[in-house]
């Protein structure tokens, strides 16, 4: 068994999308208002780590299909990078999905897909594991996806004799529709108290009247 460090430095990696729809069906919050910083501040804080850093990934909309939430996300990307927080965004993908009505018509509904963001979510996990960068791994998401790189993180430690935790950070409450954190992971639940002290008090959504 590897010698637990006294100081754990910790990082966290924010998958933005899965954060936001499930705080979303666990709190009723209808856009993403939390801050990052605060959320890994505070779940350090509760656990006794050292914060070492935070990590952002989104995937944005373009402004063709979505001129609001293109603004936003240009908006709060740019303020998250100059409050010092490492961003990763790429353009959404869309793909056509056939739905049958009830009157036996098909309609076409537009799905939106990020593409890549939780693949380099993992990797950056990885990397920065098998560098040495890291104690403690703090994932704010619930995709089950990531549950390989808790097990690539756990034969990291095997391997190099280094003690390594990976945590699934995500809200909990009776209205949440996923209640289980990332497998193979420790998990974090975060309740309406604790998360809403986290939110972020600024509205980056631009005027609506200039969209």
């Amino acid at each position: 068994m590897p010698a637990e460090p006294e100081i754990k430095r910790a990082v966290s990696f924010i998958d933005g999308q899965n954060l936001y729809r499930h705080a979303k069906d666990a709190f009723g919050h209808h856009h993403p208002n939390y801050d990052p910083r605060k959320l890994a501040d505070a779940v350090c804080a509760d656990c006794g780590w050292l914060n070492c850093g935070v990590r952002f990934y989104t995937g944005v909309p373009s402004a063709g299909r979505s001129p609001m939430w293109h603004g936003y996300w240009t908006r709060r990307l740019t303020a998250m990078r100059r409050a010092g927080i490492v961003v990763t965004s790429r353009s959404l993908r869309y793909r056509v999905e056939k739905i049958r009505l009830s009157d036996g018509s098909i309609h076409e509904l537009p799905v939106e897909r990020e593409k890549g963001i939780d693949l380099r979510l993992g990797l950056d996990v990885v990397r920065m594991a098998r560098n040495a960068e890291l104690d403690v791994a703090i994932i704010f998401s619930q995709d089950q996806d990531l549950s390989e790189v808790a097990r690539e993180v756990r034969d990291i430690s095997r391997s190099t004799g280094r003690w390594l935790k990976v945590v699934s950070a995500f809200p909990a409450g009776s209205n949440a529709t996923v209640r289980r954190g990332i497998d193979r992971t420790d998990w974090f639940r975060m309740d309406r108290r604790f998360y809403d002290a986290c939110l972020d008090p600024r509205d980056y959504r631009p005027d609506r009247r200039q969209t």
